[in-house]
C-alpha cells in the first residue's frame, strides 16, 4: 500500500476548541469574505458579540450599549450585570460554557449553544474581556483563543456591565474593511426589535419608539405607500405591513428572538399564509395568492423558547413549535393575523378600501402579462437549452443547509471573451456566469411587461428564478462584471436601472455589486502586482524598481483565465450597490435615466469623467 493511502492512529488528531474554530470556521460564521458583503464573517462576530449584550437587555438589565468602531478595533460595552468574575475567562474560552442553557435565565434568548464570543476570540489575534460587577473588576486578553493575560480582580468605580475589544484577524479575513452601512443597519434592527434600547455608535444615538413600524417607515417613503404602515402587537409576536405603489416583488423583513432571520423560515411562510387567508376571508373572496402579495413590504418579529436554526449564523428559523406546551409557529402565528389584521380592517375601511383597489389592480396586471408570461417561459426553457447564456454552478442559495450556498455568485458579463475569461476561472460550484448580448434596454419607466417581451431580461429573470418570488433566488450574489470603460460604466447603469425598476429588493437586501478588477499588471523577474488604482501603479513601480513591466488592461477579455482566477476567488474585490434611504427609487432612476437635466450633466462632469479620465490615463 502506497504511504498517501496509509491510515494509521497517526492519522487520527484531536483538536481543541480554538484549532476547531479557525481550521472550519465557515461552520461558525459562514463565509468569511472581506466586508464587503452584510453577511461577511466580520458582521457575524459583531452580531455575536451585540447579541450577548441585547439578551441582557432583554433580561432588564442595561439599556444603553456603547459600540466603536475605529479603523479594524470593535469595542462593544453593555451596562448589564456582567459576567461572574469568577467565568471571564471560561465563557469566551470553553466550549458549552454560558448562562443560556438555564431557560429560566434566557427563556427566549438570541444564543442558546454558548458558540458565540468563542467563535469571536479565536478568530481575532487580539481579544478583551472586561467584566465589572459590584465594584469589582475582571479582565482577560487572548489572540487567537491564547489566554495571554489574565487580570487579578481589583476594585473598579465603573458601572456594572462587559466590555469586549476585538480585531478580527487578517490572516483569516484578508482585506478586510467594515463598511458602516452594514454595521449602522445592524444596529438599527436591534432598535427596531428592542423599543426602549439606546445603541451609540460611535458617538451617534439609534433607538425606536415604534419597532417594527419605524423599520417599515425608515425603509419606505410615505408616497409611495399604499395606505399607512398596520402595525400589530401581540406576546412573543409583532407585525407591520402595508403594500408599495412602485415595486412588484414581496419585501419581507424577518426576526426570530432579536435575530435578523434573512432566509425567513417557518415563521415567515406562516405570516405568508395567514395574510393571504385574513384578507380572502375578510373580502369574501377567493383572490390569488400573488395578487394578495404582490409588492407588500412587512416585516415580522417572534419570540419562540429555545428556537432551531438551520445553521449557526441564525438566517433560517427550523422551529416548528413555539415551546413547551405551546401551540406550532404556523398556528401562534396565523391565529394572531386572524385575529388582529381582521379586527384592523374593520376598524379601518379606508385602509380595507385601499387594499382592495391594490390587491384587484395586481389581479388586472396579472391577467394582461399571463399570456406574456406563458409565452416568455417556454423561451427561457429553450434558451437554456440551446445556447450558453447562463453557465451554471452546483449550489444555490436555495440550498440554505449549505454553508457554501452564501458563496453563491453569479456574474453578468457581456462579450465572448469577457464571459470565456471568468468561465474558465470561476469555481464551479459556487459560481455561474451570464453572458449579455450586447447593451441591455434602458428600462426606466417601463411596465413589467417589458421583462418578458425582451429576451435578455426575461432570460436573466429565469435565471435569477425571481419571477414568483425572491424568496426562490437562486444566488446570494449577483455581480455585474463588465470593462471599466464608457461603455462598460454604461452596462452597469442599464443593469442597475433594471434591478430598481423590476427588483429593488435585489439592492435593498445587498445582493448587487459591482466587479472590481484590476487595471494595470505590473511585474519583474521576480514578483507580480495588480493595480486597482494610478496610486497603486506607481506604488508597484516604486517597489519594482528598475523598469518594470507595465500592462494596462483595456478589458475583463485582456485578462488570461489563468490570472481571472485570482481576481474572483479569496481575494475578489466587490463594490456593494447600496440605496439611501433618503432618496426614492423614482427619484434615483428620474436623475440619473430621465430628462438631460444641467443637475444631471454637471454631476456627469464632476464624477464620471473624472473617473473615466483616470481610467484611461
Amino acid at each position: 500500500m502506497s504511504e498517501i493511502n496509509q491510515y494509521t492512529e497517526d492519522n487520527i488528531r484531536s483538536l481543541d476548541w480554538k484549532e476547531h474554530i479557525r481550521m472550519r470556521p465557515g461552520m461558525y460564521i459562514g463565509k468569511l469574505g472581506d466586508g464587503s458583503s452584510p453577511d461577511d464573517g466580520i458582521y457575524i462576530l459583531l452580531k455575536e458579540v451585540l447579541d450577548n449584550c441585547i439578551d441582557e437587555f432583554v433580561m432588564g438589565s442595561g439599556k444603553t450599549i456603547e459600540v466603536s468602531i475605529k479603523d479594524k478595533t470593535v469595542s462593544v460595552r453593555d451596562y448589564g450585570r456582567g459576567i461572574p468574575l469568577g467565568k471571564v475567562v471560561d465563557v469566551v474560552s470553553k466550549m458549552n460554557t454560558g448562562g443560556k442553557y438555564d431557560s429560566l435565565a434566557f427563556k427566549k434568548s438570541v444564543g442558546l449553544n454558548g458558540v458565540g464570543t468563542k467563535a469571536v476570540n479565536a478568530l481575532s489575534n487580539y481579544f478583551r474581556v472586561e467584566s465589572v460587577r459590584e465594584e469589582k473588576q475582571k479582565a482577560a486578553e487572548f489572540s487567537a483563543g491564547n489566554l495571554v493575560l489574565e487580570e487579578d480582580v481589583i476594585e473598579t468605580t465603573k458601572r456594572k456591565g462587559t466590555k469586549v475589544i476585538f480585531i478580527p484577524d487578517e490572516a483569516i479575513f484578508k482585506n478586510y474593511k467594515f463598511r458602516n452601512e452594514y454595521v449602522v443597519k445592524m444596529i438599527q434592527n436591534y432598535c427596531y426589535l428592542n423599543t426602549g434600547l439606546t445603541i451609540v455608535y460611535n458617538g451617534e444615538k439609534y433607538f425606536s419608539d415604534n419597532g417594527l413600524k419605524d423599520l417599515l417607515e425608515d425603509n419606505i417613503h410615505e408616497e409611495d405607500m399604499v395606505y399607512p404602515v398596520i402595525h400589530l402587537i401581540g406576546d412573543d409576536i409583532e407585525v407591520a405591513m402595508t403594500h408599495s405603489k412602485s415595486q412588484y416583488s414581496e419585501e419581507y423583513h424577518s426576526f426570530v428572538n432579536g435575530q435578523n432571520t434573512t432566509q425567513g423560515g417557518t415563521h415567515l411562510v406562516a405570516f405568508r399564509e395567514a395574510v393571504v387567508k385574513t384578507i380572502r376571508e375578510f373580502y369574501n373572496k377567493n383572490f390569488d395568492p400573488s395578487d394578495i402579495r404582490k409588492s407588500i413590504v412587512s416585516a415580522v418579529s417572534v419570540k419562540v423558547m429555545e428556537p432551531v436554526f438551520e445553521s449557526q449564523t441564525k438566517t433560517k428559523l427550523g422551529s416548528t413549535d413555539m415551546g413547551l406546551d405551546l401551540p406550532s409557529v404556523r398556528t401562534f402565528v396565523n391565529d394572531f393575523v386572524k385575529t388582529k389584521l381582521d379586527n384592523f380592517l374593520h376598524k379601518n375601511p379606508e385602509t380595507a378600501e385601499q387594499l382592495l383597489r391594490k390587491i384587484l389592480q395586481a389581479e388586472r396586471e396579472r391577467k394582461e402579462l399571463s399570456g406574456i408570461r406563458k409565452l416568455a417561459k417556454d423561451r427561457a426553457k429553450k434558451a437554456s437549452l440551446h445556447n450558453k447564456k447562463l453557465r451554471d454552478c452546483r449550489i444555490h442559495l436555495t440550498d440554505s443547509k449549505n454553508p457554501k450556498s452564501l458563496e453563491s455568485t453569479l456574474f453578468i458579463t457581456e462579450g465572448d471573451s469577457a464571459s470565456g475569461s471568468i468561465t474558465k476561472s470561476r469555481n464551479v460550484n459556487t459560481q455561474a456566469v451570464f453572458s449579455l448580448r450586447g447593451k441591455p434596454l434602458n428600462s426606466y419607466g417601463m411596465s413589467k411587461k417589458i421583462v418578458y417581451e425582451n429576451e435578455e431580461f426575461n432570460l436573466l429573470q429565469a435565471a435569477l428564478n425571481i419571477e414568483e418570488d425572491m424568496a426562490d433566488l437562486r444566488y446570494n450574489n449577483i455581480v455585474i462584471a463588465t470593462d471599466a470603460d464608457v461603455d462598460g460604466m454604461h452596462i452597469r447603469l442599464l443593469l442597475i436601472t433594471f434591478f430598481l425598476q423590476f427588483f429593488p429588493e435585489i439592492i435593498k437586501e445587498n445582493h448587487l455589486y459591482i466587479l472590481q478588477t484590476p487595471l494595470f499588471r505590473v511585474r519583474n523577474k521576480k514578483e507580480t502586482i495588480y493595480c486597482y488604482s494610478e496610486d497603486e501603479r506607481k506604488a508597484a513601480i516604486e517597489k519594482l524598481k528598475p523598469k518594470p513591466e507595465i500592462t494596462r488592461f483595456k478589458g475583463l477579455g485582456e485578462i488570461s483565465p489563468d490570472e481571472f482566477v485570482n481576481f474572483i476567488g479569496e481575494d475578489i474585490r466587490l463594490d456593494p450597490i447600496m440605496l439611501d434611504n433618503a432618496t426614492t427609487i423614482d427619484q434615483l432612476l428620474s436623475f440619473y435615466m430621465g430628462k438631460n437635466t444641467p443637475d444631471r450633466q454637471e454631476f456627469i462632469i464632476n464624477n464620471l469623467k473624472v473617473e473615466i479620465d483616470a481610467i484611461e490615463s
